[in-house]
């Protein structure tokens, strides 16, 4: 059977969808662990999956394509489903990048089960690293909203490190405190 789809309407807001799709995830104790998980400078996993959820909302907004509405949503939201710092050393998280698509989507079944939407987006979001495209519009609306917030997100980390990396110089070399530069 096939899903139905449509545009979502551009009155809708992003974070109104979230609210009603995925209620249920957003207050699961996975996301819990989420919460807890840095992703890519100092975004949790949890801010970073909500903020890929509003884009590719905002995306279906802008190009007025009919998707699964519903499906696009919590999509999205398992997408890093994973449940792990892959930040801290350990053979398991291994290779990251590839292998937590397989991760998130099992998790994601194991606690929501998936619709076959749904089961392309989280399998298939890490497309070009993973070769193996996304199969429906809802999937590749996630490729793109997570390749977007993805390099946000890491710039602004890296920004942070310079900020920080700086002040540290300055304050080595005693440019701190703002004295008189003429």
């Amino acid at each position: 059977m096939q899903p139905q789809r449509a545009p979502i309407s551009r009155d809708e807001l992003p974070q109104d969808l979230l609210a009603r799709h995925a209620a249920d995830i957003l207050r699961s104790p996975g996301m819990d662990v989420e919460r807890r998980c840095i992703q890519h400078g100092d975004t949790t996993v949890f801010q970073h999956s909500v903020a890929v959820t509003l884009r590719c909302v905002a995306i279906a907004q802008a190009l007025a394509v009919p998707v699964s509405e519903r499906d696009l949503v919590r999509g999205a939201l398992l997408h890093d489903y994973f449940l792990y710092d892959w930040h801290v050393p350990d053979p398991s998280h291994r290779l990251h990048g590839f292998r937590h698509p397989f991760f998130a989507r099992m998790n994601a079944e194991r606690d929501f089960g998936l619709t076959p939407i749904q089961r392309d987006m989280v399998v298939h979001h890490m497309f070009p690293l993973v070769p193996a495209p996304p199969h429906c519009r809802e999937a590749w609306i996630l490729t793109l909203a997570d390749k977007c917030v993805a390099s946000h997100e890491t710039a602004h980390g890296f920004a942070l490190k310079a900020s920080r990396l700086a002040g540290w110089v300055g304050n080595k070399v005693g440019l701190a405190g703002g004295g008189d530069r003429a």
